[in-house]
């Protein structure tokens, strides 16, 4: 009896055995490519590209890392600083591919992994735009599967990108920038200062009101109250690896040229001091989603508001703050992916 039934209990795992390896080879003939990077010119290096940029001042070579394959929808993401890196969206890796969006990262010139020529004179809206656009060629990015993302500096300059060459485009996201610098200081200096602990707040000012920037003491403040309020909702020592390996990949030189010292606003001399766009909005004709946070940095009214200024527009509001990648994750993502997707399949509607 023993012996019957140990005969039937391996011929019953043989025969799910056989069932499984069936299974796994009638799949296997309807893989996606998504993965598949043979016969690509960028296969050994594992979708690597260093891409020539001319500047007036010489070619140099910008980073970009393409993640899977996808003819329809490919996404070129636009990181903030200046002077940041593609290190704070590499929680893209965890949403993206398995709704198979193909996506980039890209350094942009004097960030982390591209050249750093070092010269300010290319530290310009304009030839931002126009590196921008080098890398779009380089790529074969075209209006039939472009999609450009930028967050904070990166929506800016995607803004700014769009408002030149949006006939490129395919869809436009714009993540926690508003689109006045200004009315960023406004918010900044009429909200969200006044939300610190008052003690902090006008320790904070005095601080500033000195230019005393590289006080150890005003850094200590600033981070502890205002990034786990504002930058990242979340608690320093909850903070993920790649955001805090990002933030130390930044590159000061440009950040302070553009964007100055304070978290609070653009100073002195800083370049984006007085940027504003808000009246061009109308021009913008592509699906554009506006993305903000409840906690972010920027206005989120605003955000929605912008929304409705660009002709095709959405807006979705996460519970997050600038970085909203991570601390709400599931409704950026929700919200980002189905905006790509209404896009191709022809579907998209204002909201």
């Amino acid at each position: 009896m023993k012996t019957t039934i140990y005969f039937l209990f391996i011929s019953a795992a043989l025969l799910l055995s056989c069932n499984d390896q069936k299974t796994v080879n009638t799949g296997t003939d309807d893989t996606s490519s998504y993965f598949d990077y043979s016969n690509s010119d960028d296969q050994k290096t594992g979708g690597i590209k260093m891409i020539p940029i001319t500047t007036p001042k010489g070619t140099f070579n910008v980073w970009t890392k393409r993640m899977g394959n996808n003819p329809k929808m490919k996404v070129l993401l636009l990181h903030g600083g200046p002077g940041g890196t593609h290190e704070l969206f590499e929680n893209f890796d965890g949403y993206f591919p398995n709704e198979e969006i193909e996506y980039i990262y890209y350094d942009q010139l004097d960030s982390y992994y591209s050249d750093k020529p070092n010269d300010s004179t290319l530290w310009t809206i304009e030839h931002s735009v126009d590196q921008v656009e080098q890398v779009r060629k380089a790529l074969n990015l075209d209006k039939d599967n472009f999609y450009l993302f930028g967050q904070s500096w990166g929506g800016l300059l995607a803004m700014e990108y769009a408002l030149k060459h949006q006939d490129h485009i395919k869809g436009l996201i714009i993540a926690n920038m508003m689109a006045s610098v200004p009315e960023y200081e406004k918010y900044a200096a009429e909200v969200l200062g006044p939300q610190l602990p008052p003690e902090v707040h006008k320790e904070i000012k005095a601080m500033e009101d000195k230019e005393d920037f590289q006080n150890p003491r005003y850094t200590e403040l600033v981070t502890q109250h205002y990034y786990t309020k504002h930058v990242l909702h979340l608690p320093l020592d909850e903070w993920p690896e790649f955001i805090n390996r990002s933030f130390s990949h930044m590159n000061p030189n440009i950040y302070i040229y553009m964007q100055g010292y304070s978290e609070f606003g653009v100073t002195g001399n800083a370049t984006l001091k007085g940027w504003d766009i808000s009246d061009r909005l109308n021009e913008l004709k592509v699906p554009t989603l506006m993305i903000g946070g409840k906690h972010d940095t920027m206005d989120p009214e605003y955000m929605e508001w912008m929304s409705t200024q660009v002709q095709n527009g959405r807006s979705l509001t996460t519970n997050g703050a600038h970085l909203t990648q991570y601390d709400d994750a599931d409704n950026f993502f929700n919200g980002l992916i189905k905006f790509i997707k209404d896009v191709n399949d022809g579907n998209f509607t204002e909201n």
